[in-house]
């Protein structure tokens, strides 16, 4: 095939795509346009801004409705009737559902409503996926493989587009003395990803009523997953077995990591099963399929065992509560291709996209279940230390043991960090971490996170503003870091003394000011026991004297109590200086 045949089969391929997903297609292009604003945002108005945040929940919802417009369009075309009105009350209704998200499930970027918005992301385009073959039809299998035959080779052309456009940039920008702004580059690529990948992808898309049984199996698949991904993960299953007779051995059941990774293994073989079904008459596949269900139920018994070590010990969180119901989903399809005869595969992606729905939707969402297991395991500790009364309120208890103090600590610290503190039982809505003394009888009880030594503390600021600085009263800007120790600019020297953990000033020989970072460490641990939000006003120092006025804007602090003395040891800080001499 000659250049211009191929370039003319592309072009209509495009067309074809835009003519029928143009509501999803100018939903692309939106996106793409206003991440452009969002860089420009940052550029005029730095990272602090509320536009900044507007603008991003804006291309977050819009983008959300990708493949909630391609869900619509699917199932109009599988009941293969053109009704423009159905069609139009049904966008509407998605647009309608589109802004209810974006003003009451996107308010804000913490882990419940992203891990909501992954989730109902994710569920929509599985969506997308089955819902062409609900009714009983064959071949669902290949249809999906060619998807991913699709979905791969767009990723080859993005990405040797971007370069090969990239190339031509940066070379009339050297050779030919054209400026080339270096942001032009990030814009090609969202173009290409956003607008030039949706398109061409969609353009493979079969539609609802073309038959997969004449398509062929593509070779680059079929030899990557029976001669490199089936072999590798029959190696990993004999090494999970070994492992597995280990714990039997030692009578030392596992904690942590070896969850994940049984999870993930395991979750990976649905999909490898999924996808080599179609391979007929081949001795390998027919043992891979028969064998691996049944050898990795057990291994996934393991894990639940180990998980339920942990769940007893502290309770489900959504880290937690994800992978348990994701182990329960691989469990019981491992069960379902063990035993079931006659299979339909469509109920793995059907399956799993109900799950996706229910994790973070509804009284059985993973917010719903963390929240209440962690407020009982409240409760449980309370009644046993008895501080709890009659009436449900908390009498202040400073000699129960240190365990039960970090436990307590632990749990209002999950609470303030993906919820709030309002969802705590007994607790009065204006409860601060600050007030636990009063309310409990002990201070906060400081945790590093996986066990790790309780003295450590680090704190971030929430918005670096490495880009745009208001210096307009100031005469110096010093980028400084504790590991610098001195900056010149003459007549101004800066010095970081890590002996004293001292900031000086000086001009020339004379010392203008000294900051002590313990100190101002000191007084964040004092406001913010638990390392978590902090305000980005308390990230920023001001201070003045008859010679200078200073300004420090901290982008991280951290280091460690020192329990000799109770006093603190700053290990790093990065931050800007900014000074201004007084006459």
């Amino acid at each position: 095939m000659n250049i211009k045949n191929f370039l003319v089969r592309t072009i209509s391929e495009l067309y074809k795509s835009v003519k029928r997903f143009p509501i999803t297609i100018a939903l692309c292009a939106s996106v793409v346009a206003i991440l452009i604003m969002i860089s420009e945002t940052q550029l005029h108005l730095g990272y602090d801004s509320e536009k900044l945040e507007v603008l991003q929940r804006i291309a977050m919802v819009l983008a959300l409705g990708v493949p909630l417009t391609l869900c619509i369009k699917v199932i109009f075309e599988k009941h293969k009737q053109t009704n423009l009105f159905l069609e139009g009350i049904s966008l509407a209704v998605s647009a309608g559902f589109l802004a209810f998200y974006y003003f009451f499930l996107l308010k804000d970027f913490n882990m419940v409503p992203i891990t909501r918005y992954i989730g109902i992301t994710f569920f929509l385009y599985l969506c997308f996926i089955f819902i062409p073959y609900l009714v009983k039809r064959e071949h669902f299998e290949m249809y999906v493989i060619q998807l991913l035959s699709r979905f791969a080779i767009t990723i080859i052309y993005s990405v040797v587009l971007f370069l090969g456009i990239s190339a031509i940039l940066f070379t009339i920008d050297k050779l030919l003395g054209v400026t080339i702004d270096s942001k032009l580059y990030y814009y090609t690529w969202l173009f290409i990803v956003g607008i030039f990948s949706p398109v061409y992808f969609l353009a493979g898309v079969p539609s609802t009523d073309e038959s997969m049984e004449d398509y062929d199996y593509t070779g680059f698949f079929k030899i990557l997953l029976l001669y490199i991904v089936m072999p590798l993960l029959t190696i990993y299953m004999t090494i999970l077995y070994i492992y597995f007779a280990k714990i039997i051995i030692t009578q030392t059941w596992p904690v942590g990591l070896v969850s994940h990774l049984v999870l993930w293994y395991s979750t990976l073989c649905v999909v490898v099963i999924f996808l080599i079904t179609p391979i007929k008459n081949n001795i390998w596949v027919e043992k891979f399929i028969f064998f691996l269900p049944k050898l990795i139920l057990p291994i996934l018994i393991m894990m639940f065992i180990s998980m339920g070590i942990r769940v007893n010990a502290y309770g489900i969180t959504e880290n937690r509560y994800f992978v348990l119901l994701l182990g329960l989903w691989v469990f019981g399809i491992m069960i379902y291709i063990s035993f079931k005869k006659v299979k339909r595969n469509i109920l793995i992606p059907i399956s799993l996209s109900i799950i996706a729905f229910i994790s973070v939707l509804g009284p059985v969402s993973a917010y719903s279940v963390s929240k209440l297991s962690q407020n009982n395991r409240l409760s449980s500790i309370l009644s046993q230390n008895g501080m709890l009364t009659a009436n449900k309120t908390i009498q202040p208890s400073p000699t129960i043991s240190e365990k039960d103090q970090k436990e307590i600590s632990a749990i209002l610290s999950y609470f303030e960090k993906n919820h709030n503190l309002d969802d705590v039982k007994y607790l009065d809505k204006d409860f601060a971490i600050k007030d636990m003394n009063k309310v409990f009888g002990f201070e906060y009880k400081d945790q590093w996170q996986n066990g790790r030594n309780e003295n450590y503390f680090s704190y971030n600021s929430p918005n670096p503003m490495y880009d745009a600085l208001d210096i307009s009263e100031y005469d110096y800007l010093f980028n400084m870091s504790t590991y610098k120790n001195i900056l010149n600019k003459e007549p101004l020297k800066i010095e970081y003394v890590s002996a004293k953990q001292e900031v000086n000033i000086y001009n020339g020989n004379d010392m203008l000011y000294r900051l002590s970072l313990s100190q101002f460490a000191d007084q964040l641990r004092a406001k913010y026991p638990s390392n978590t939000k902090v305000d980005q006003k308390d990230m920023i120092f001001i201070d003045e004297n008859q010679n200078i006025k200073v300004q420090f804007i901290f982008s991280n602090i951290y280091g460690q109590r020192i329990q000799e003395n109770d006093g603190i040891k700053v290990d790093g800080a990065d931050f800007y200086i900014l000074i201004k001499l007084k006459k």
